[in-house]
């Protein structure tokens, strides 16, 4: 081969080496499954996505590895949720030494307190829909004792329960990438444009299907309570054994008090959550004689199948409470 060759080839590889450099895909973090997805969604061919808290994982819990904190670090963009829902983000960040932009994919959202939602499922369906003042405080007797170590703050932090909101989670994360990468912002728009659309076709779908429920069964019982936003959005009751958090323990006092309600309520199913143990509510089915009519995601996706995806998730989610309670 000739010298002329031999350079017109190398250089050649170069030019290849820095196209293929100028156009790997950006650096993204999520906090959690749902947000992951949300990214992917959104970022398509553009980002390549680090779920912290992957399918299954419980956020509530979670404690970031020296791998998570070397992965924020690295990250040009990092996503959370907001709404104090990653109680151990100060810290990771802290550990990572990340500078870069952090996206608060709740931001925008009127956020409803804890108080709001337990008015609301307490006396009926009046407190439904999105026309809440979170800036007032609130003191109502309630069902339970919420503050059995929840780390959240006074507002729920699962707001993506009401597509509507999840509406807003994917507004925010298309303008930071394209904030972050001006480059490829045609395609997260049209990528953008096109998941809020099919959102709104399912928004529309899950009120029709809940709506189609007796009002009387709309009840929706869990291990804890993540539903809060769902139950506002669609019509339904909320009741759970714990709070916002997890890790909460419900008191002897809460789990009598709520097997009360579930008798009074002539409630017809109960719901395991994809993340929880099951022993709270297999001792709830236990003592009530109420059937468990199947497994819900609320705050993690699942490893495969349907309720892999944000959008899946829903109609999993609404395919199990419309079997078990529309009768």
């Amino acid at each position: 081969m000739s010298k002329s060759l031999t350079l017109l080839l190398g250089a050649a590889a170069l030019t290849l080496s820095s196209t293929a450099r100028a156009e790997a895909p950006m650096n993204v973090v999520a906090s959690f499954s749902i947000l992951g997805d949300m990214v992917e969604e959104v970022g398509g061919e553009h980002v390549d996505v680090t779920t912290l808290v992957g399918p299954d994982g419980d956020a509530h819990v979670f404690s970031p590895s020296p791998t998570d904190a070397r992965a924020v670090g690295e990250a040009d963009l990092f996503v959370v949720n907001g709404l104090h829902f990653e109680g151990w983000l100060d810290r990771l960040v802290e550990a990572s030494g990340y500078e870069g932009p952090i996206v608060v994919a709740s931001q925008g959202i009127d956020a409803l307190s804890f108080d709001e939602e337990r008015t609301a499922h307490d006396h009926g369906h009046e407190g439904h829909g999105h026309d809440h003042d979170t800036g007032h405080d609130h003191d109502h007797d309630h069902d339970h004792d919420h503050s059995h170590g929840d780390d959240h703050g006074p507002e729920d932090p699962h707001a993506w329960q009401d597509l509507q909101n999840g509406k807003q989670y994917v507004e925010n994360i298309r303008d930071a990438l394209v904030e972050a990468d001006p480059a490829h912002a045609a395609d997260y728009r049209d990528n953008a444009g096109q998941y809020i659309e099919a959102i709104d076709a399912l928004d529309a779908k899950v009120h029709q299907r809940i709506g189609e429920i007796p009002e009387a069964n709309r009840v929706l019982i869990t291990n804890h309570d993540a539903f809060g936003y769902f139950a506002n959005a669609y019509g339904l009751d909320v009741l759970s054994p714990v709070g916002l958090s997890t890790a909460a323990e419900p008191s002897a006092a809460d789990m009598a008090k709520l097997i009360e309600q579930i008798q009074k309520r002539d409630v017809k199913a109960l719901f395991l959550e994809n993340m929880t143990s099951p022993a709270l509510l297999e001792q709830l089915a236990d003592e009530t004689g109420v059937a468990i009519g199947g497994t819900l995601y609320a705050g993690a996706l699942a490893s495969d199948g349907e309720a892999s995806t944000y959008l899946g998730m829903f109609k999993h989610n609404v395919d199990k409470l419309t079997q078990a309670l529309d009768d």
